[in-house]
């Protein structure tokens, strides 16, 4: 049975190269406010049929962090703003994870060629490093140097805003991303509209970032009561940003990724399980799209077998040569390549693989989880329209 086969399965849907993705969101805008030829790594001028989106002097991307389609389905009657902006979707990438998804945003690039392979990475021989944090990684322009799509544009004469928690501004994960945009520090609901707004008043693009329903949905699980409160909190500031920002703003809202609901599902660990154990040098990763590093001397197509019988149906497990040859990462880069697993996983329908010699135990229990390629995981809303 083929990979894709065997994914469809399982319930998975792999990157696909022709579906529309978070790689077309940023040069689209940057083409519907006039830069179209500032973008170097897409086909902007495409980007913008795809979405389906008018010219604008200002536009405002809205991205809020771990809202994916299906969840804003299912509690529509607490977010009839958002639903009533339309039901467009398009995707996340593999691994559907925050730091993966941002710089795909910001650059329009795949995780191949951004080097943003999940939560965690292998940074050399035995340490990990952590992509959303940035502990143990070089300079974030060593290991994300592909120029975001704000870099590309640069020179084209429109101004490029970051609207973010304050505590992000400067981060690792924030350069790798979305470096080129003047970033601009939030610490409440008003303070994001009225920078947005503020933004929005000159010809440009704005991203404007929310990040407290992904967290929530860690914490709590989505569809919780705390899950709920948030998204109306966001669609309560989302109405209210719609009315204050200067006619004629393109605001597109967007997420990137989903999540599932993991408490009362299956739950593997690699340190309990010889069949799992065996070879294994370090994890990297997250629970629901890990990557296996092995030790010298295991052989990946082997090890890939072995693992793939033993979790059964709960997860699809590729070699790093399967995955890349299927185009789960894009187009791979030489230097990009050892950061991916010899082994990779894919966990199905909710189950998560963890490392009880790595992941602490708040880690391993998390009610809400993402990152593989569940529609719950990649499905995410392209709401778009004119205030």
């Amino acid at each position: 049975m083929t990979l894709a086969a065997r994914a469809l399965e399982r319930g998975l849907t792999p990157p696909d190269e022709a579906a529309v993705d978070l790689r077309s969101v940023l040069p689209a805008a940057l083409a519907a406010a006039g830069a179209e030829d500032a973008v170097m790594v897409r086909d902007a001028a495409a980007d913008v049929l795809a979405l389906g989106l008018p010219s604008a002097r200002s536009v405002v991307v809205v991205l809020v962090d771990g809202l994916g389609r299906r969840q804003l389905d299912a509690m529509r009657g607490h977010a009839r703003t958002l639903i009533g902006l339309g039901d467009g979707a398009i995707r996340a990438g593999f691994p559907s994870t925050t730091a993966t998804s941002l710089t795909t945003l910001g650059t329009g690039l795949a995780a191949g060629a951004t080097g943003m392979t999940g939560y965690t990475a292998r940074v050399g021989e035995g340490r990990l490093g952590n992509l959303v944090s940035w502990d143990g990684l070089p300079d974030a322009r060593t290991w994300q140097s592909q120029p975001t799509v704000f870099e590309q544009a640069a020179e084209c004469g429109l101004s490029f805003t970051h609207v973010g928690r304050a505590k992000f501004g400067g981060s690792g994960l924030t350069t790798a991303a979305l470096r080129g945009a003047d970033f601009v520090g939030i610490t409440t609901g008003d303070d994001w509209i009225d920078a947005t707004v503020r933004a929005a008043r000159v010809p440009g693009v704005t991203y404007s970032y929310w990040g407290a329903v992904d967290a929530i949905g860690h914490a709590h699980g989505w569809g919780s009561h705390a899950w709920i409160d948030q998204l109306e909190e966001i669609d309560g500031l989302i109405s209210q940003l719609l009315r204050r920002l200067p006619s004629g703003t393109l605001v597109i809202l967007t997420s990137d990724h989903g999540m599932v609901n993991t408490a009362d599902a299956p739950m593997w660990d690699i340190a309990g399980e010889p069949a799992l154990r065996s070879g294994v040098a370090m994890v990297a990763g997250e629970p629901r799209a890990t990557h296996v590093h092995l030790q010298p001397g295991h052989e990946p197509d082997v090890v890939a077998e072995r693992w793939q019988e033993h979790l059964g149906g709960d997860a699809l497990v590729a070699t790093r040569a399967e995955a890349v040859a299927a185009g789960w990462f894009g187009p791979v880069s030489d230097h990009v390549a050892p950061r991916l697993g010899d082994v990779i996983v894919a966990m199905a329908g909710r189950a998560r693989l963890v490392d009880s010699r790595v992941h602490s135990g708040s880690a391993m229990s998390l009610p809400g989880m993402h990152g593989s390629m569940t529609p719950d995981e990649v499905e995410v809303p392209l709401l778009t329209t004119v205030a």
